[in-house]
């Protein structure tokens, strides 16, 4: 039934207490202080304003005559938020005994009942407090109060005591709050044992988190601890996780416990149960386990070498092929951006012979677009949601014109003036370079700037241990996108048509009616903003800066060489091949010596096949 007049009493209670915050949109503010918003009830703390909040809400809704269904929901909410405050109150009684008990076997065990207190902070708080002597005792007419000292403090160093059983602040009999200087107070007295109770709580409450990952990485650093006293309490997590990633966790952390048991079967089944988890976690443990079953065998025993032994076998050879499948991802990724960075230089080398110096100051523009496309979409949707995640399809639109602009207005106030001078559009293309460097440099400073990626290419997905990261399986796909389009550019349009013709024969395509110059201005604008868009993508795995483009330019030209001048399939294959490699002997040999020995090998292959990998066919060639 309603309850108008105790609602009343209630909400302004509550508001002259400061829990609640009246309404003040017009379609929920009421006269009297009255709150009718879900957001206040949800808002209002875990104490006993909470009671007071779902007594105003319930009879609200009674008010108003809501249908059946919304007076269910609001009976369900009002019986939760009275358990959830029961259990409260339970948990902070439990806490305050323990405080106040004189037997030591008692406080242990009343404070491993509060295992299930992880969700009150409060709890939490009042037992880290306690185990660095930061709980005191305060006594009147005989009788003792455990409380804490509030963090705010007076101009002469005092503090609110708040009381553990309730939380509210210690007062006086006129009601005014106590204060207290910490260095007056005798902190509750606390055992060895006790305090190593309490940590074990602190460290359980972590396998409680509503956060699936803090869960998983919770329980896999209490797994490492292998503390026996922590496997009743996996056991207990286990029947309710529902989350795959946990329950391996849980599954992984228990057999490490178990393999530091003093019983032999126990600690035989533990191992064998790691070695068919393939457990990369316990790697190191069973090396441990492994060596010192070797210097004592008389404690350890024969089988639980011979089973340590076996295990690291087994999780190292899972090891290697893990690495061997994620060396192969990283290749393919570095290849993915290598061939989408060269695959515009390509083409233009091909078509025009131009060494383009300044192509990796291009790939600069495309990243820089990148970033703004993102400020700008951060400034109208803020920095997170749907709005903001899709600033990266606008970014890559945006790349691939404004780099096709600079290369149009390279091509047209440089380069065409060069074609027959190749030394000279080098050096004027370097210079170019220098200069795109400086303006950027001088526009967005001279440090790399923030480029974020958006929700759906953050994080990795994991496979057998195997991390594959969104943002580089993404640029595998785009630069398979890439590819195609230039092909059936370059194989089913009247463009295409006209660049393979000006390739195999510029002056007899001139002949035939191709406007060459024409043609030189679009495909040079059209490899500008394929290295605009590999900008973009290079924005999301790495840093931008000023310098961006000259991390790349080398790399670029050793592909667009190995692979022959102009061709697309051997574009792609020298960028796989050149990726690969240089994936697979940068953790031997370094980063450094990895790109020198690529850079000797390319060499040496193109003294023994000066064309590349494939050769393409034109009478200037076979001439």
């Amino acid at each position: 039934m309603p309850l108008p007049n105790r609602s009343t009493n209630y909400a302004t209670s509550a508001a002259q207490s400061g829990h609640l915050r009246p309404a003040t949109s017009p379609s929920s503010s009421r006269q009297g202080g009255r709150y009718t918003s879900l957001t206040q009830i949800l808002d209002c703390p875990s104490s006993s304003a909470t009671f007071e909040c779902a007594v105003i809400f319930q009879a609200e809704i009674l008010n108003r005559k809501f249908p059946l269904r919304g007076i269910l929901a609001t009976f369900l909410l009002l019986l939760t938020l009275l358990t959830a405050t029961a259990a409260t109150q339970t948990h902070r009684a439990t806490l305050s005994e323990a405080i106040l008990s004189d037997d030591a076997t008692k406080q242990i065990e009343l404070v491993n009942q509060l295992i299930e207190a992880g969700g009150d902070a409060f709890v939490v708080q009042a037992l880290g407090a306690w185990r660095q002597g930061g709980v005191f005792l305060h006594e009147t007419n005989e009788t003792r109060t455990p409380f804490l000292l509030d963090a705010q403090t007076d101009g002469e160093g005092r503090a609110k005591g708040i009381r553990v059983a309730d939380g509210a602040p210690l007062t006086d009999s006129s009601g005014k709050p106590l204060l207290f200087a910490a260095t007056d107070l005798t902190a509750a007295d606390t055992s060895s044992k006790l305090r190593k109770a309490i940590k074990t709580v602190l460290d359980l409450f972590a396998i409680a988190n509503p956060d699936p990952k803090m869960r998983r990485d919770a329980v896999v650093k209490l797994g490492q601890d292998q503390n026996q006293e922590y496997l009743q309490h996996f056991e207990v997590r286990l029947k309710t996780e529902t989350n795959v990633d946990v329950l391996k966790g849980l599954y992984e952390a228990m057999e490490l416990t178990r393999i530091a048991s003093d019983d032999a079967s126990v600690r035989l089944a533990a191992i064998q149960k790691l070695s068919d988890l393939r457990s990369i976690s316990s790697l190191n443990f069973l090396q441990e386990l492994e060596k010192n079953a070797r210097a004592d065998t008389g404690k350890y025993g024969e089988e639980t070498l011979k089973a340590a032994h076996s295990a690291v076998i087994q999780i190292q050879d899972y090891m290697k092929l893990g690495n061997l499948f994620g060396t192969a991802f990283r290749g393919l990724s570095l290849a993915a951006v290598l061939l989408v960075a060269a695959l515009g230089l390509a083409i233009t080398f091909g078509l025009m012979g131009v060494i383009n110096m300044a192509h990796g100051e291009i790939i600069m523009v495309g990243a820089y677009m990148a970033y703004v496309t993102q400020n700008f979409f951060k400034s109208w949707f803020g920095a997170s949601g749907i709005g903001f995640d899709s600033y990266f399809i606008a970014a890559l639109v945006v790349s691939f014109f404004v780099a096709s602009g600079v290369g149009l207005i390279l091509e047209r106030g440089v380069i065409r003036f060069l074609y027959k001078r190749p030394l000279e559009s080098l050096l004027a293309t370097w210079g170019v370079s220098l200069l795109l460097q400086q303006l950027f440099r001088h526009i967005f400073g001279a440090a790399n700037v923030q480029v974020s990626s958006p929700s759906w290419l953050s994080g990795s997905l994991v496979v057998s241990d195997v991390l594959f990261a969104y943002n580089r399986i993404f640029v595998i796909g785009f630069a398979v996108l890439i590819v195609f389009g230039t092909y059936l550019l370059l194989t089913r349009t009247s463009l295409g048509l006209q660049i393979r013709a000006v390739m195999q024969n510029r002056a007899m395509a001139s002949c035939v009616g191709v406007r060459t110059d024409r043609v030189n201005m679009l495909t040079f604008a059209f490899g500008s903003g394929l290295a605009g868009m590999a900008g973009a993508c290079l924005s999301q795995i790495g840093n931008v800066g000023p310098s961006l483009g000259q991390n790349y330019i080398v790399d670029c030209f050793m592909i667009v060489v190995l692979g022959g001048v102009g061709n697309l399939v051997g574009t792609v294959s020298a960028s796989i091949g050149v990726g690969v490699t240089d994936q697979i002997l940068q953790p031997w040999l370094g980063a450094v010596m990895g790109k020198i020995t690529v850079l000797a090998a390319i060499i040496l292959f193109l003294q023994w096949r000066p064309a590349g990998l494939f050769v393409t066919r034109s009478r200037s060639l076979e001439g």
